[in-house]
């Protein structure tokens, strides 16, 4: 991810070329994240989160995203992974207005990838007319026909249970989440560097879902159940203009942990790393960069992106070692502006399942 030109499932101002907005937002790449936001309302540490207000929009802000990812299996034991985002991008600051003056635009991915295939699909949408949208209680983000609400019970402390539905030409997907344990606030309190500098982001997790349903490839249909992690994010300016792209993990451990990793690289290869230990039952555990080795094995060509789909994680204090690998190398998100997306699993003093996703490649 360029810091001014690429986009992934927290960043996507590309596509509003698409929406007739004209060439000048295309050439900003996803709304310059690294360019001044001064007229943007800002992240600032010792924000006091309140819900459900919080898993509602926030188009003071520049930018934000609701984003599940699921690592599944069939009967047999397949594996599968799914993906469902939403992402939400202010043209310009201010109230927002009414009908198609609304500056707010709206975007979605979703995707489905087993071991011999990999498909995904990408919606666009306008705010101001009902087309797409939050509400934060009751709980409902939605484009068009794709959507993730609140079921019967829902508990907005956790974000569960939910329903989530997406469909594209050759896929489609409902699945259940359920979660018995509250969201975490990742970084400070949910307030999350990005950076050594004022680069940051309000950022929440629910890494506890259980989840079942059915995935349609072909139309086949597939029973399937797993894990899910759900990220909510929001910023106004989260790269520095040194920073061209991320590297992140969430992983769901056999022994019940979950751990969350991201990399933001710099051009002068002092990347910025952060992190979360997750227990199931305690206090989450910041982890910071003298405490994260994240190593890329070698790099392999997708379309003329150079990427490597095997990592070195190691976490000395903890006395974890592990090494990620794809489910499917070609895991390649071909949206407006392209990336790397996909299910993994890890084996060393550690094992499990996550995702992956890296950026400006």
């Amino acid at each position: 991810m360029s810091a001014s030109r690429t986009i992934t499932r927290r960043t996507f101002a590309g596509g509003l070329a698409l929406l007739g907005l004209g060439a000048p937002a295309r050439a900003q790449g996803f709304a310059g994240l690294s360019e001044d936001a001064a007229d943007y309302a800002q992240v600032k540490p010792g924000k006091l989160f309140s819900f459900p207000a919080d898993h509602g929009p926030h188009p003071d802000f520049r930018m934000e995203w609701w984003y599940v990812t699921a690592n599944l299996s069939d009967g047999k034991g397949a594996a599968f992974g799914a993906q469902w985002t939403l992402f939400r991008q202010a043209l310009a600051p201010g109230v927002p207005r009414e009908g198609w003056a609304n500056q707010q635009i709206w975007m979605a991915h979703a995707a489905v990838t087993r071991a011999d295939t990999h498909r995904f699909g990408q919606i666009y949408a306008r705010g101001g007319i009902g087309q797409a949208g939050v509400t934060p209680e009751p709980f409902a983000a939605w484009i068009d026909s794709w959507a993730m609400r609140g079921a019967a019970g829902f508990d907005t402390n956790a974000i569960s249970p939910l329903e989530l539905t997406a469909s594209a030409k050759d896929f489609s997907y409902t699945l259940q989440l359920v979660a018995d344990r509250p969201l975490v606030l990742q970084g400070s309190g949910g307030y999350s560097r990005k950076s050594l500098r004022e680069q940051a982001s309000y950022y929440y997790s629910q890494p506890f879902f259980k989840t079942k349903g059915r995935l349609t490839i072909d139309d086949a249909p597939i029973e399937v159940s797993g894990l899910a992690w759900m990220d909510r994010e929001w910023s106004s300016q989260p790269l520095a203009s040194d920073q061209k792209g991320w590297d992140w993990l969430a992983l769901h451990l056999v022994s019940g942990e979950k751990l969350m990793l991201y990399r933001m690289r710099q051009t002068d290869g002092n990347h910025y790393v952060s992190g979360n230990w997750i227990v199931p039952d305690g206090p989450a555990r910041q982890l910071g960069p003298g405490d994260i080795n994240m190593a890329p094995g070698a790099p392999i060509d997708i379309d003329g992106h150079k990427l490597s789909v095997t990592w070195h994680i190691a976490i000395p204090a903890l006395s974890l070692s592990i090494e990620c690998t794809a489910l499917n190398d070609r895991a390649w998100m071909g949206t407006s502006f392209a990336y790397w997306e996909g299910p993994i699993n890890f084996t060393g003093s550690h094992s499990g399942v996550g995702y992956l996703e890296m950026t400006g490649y």
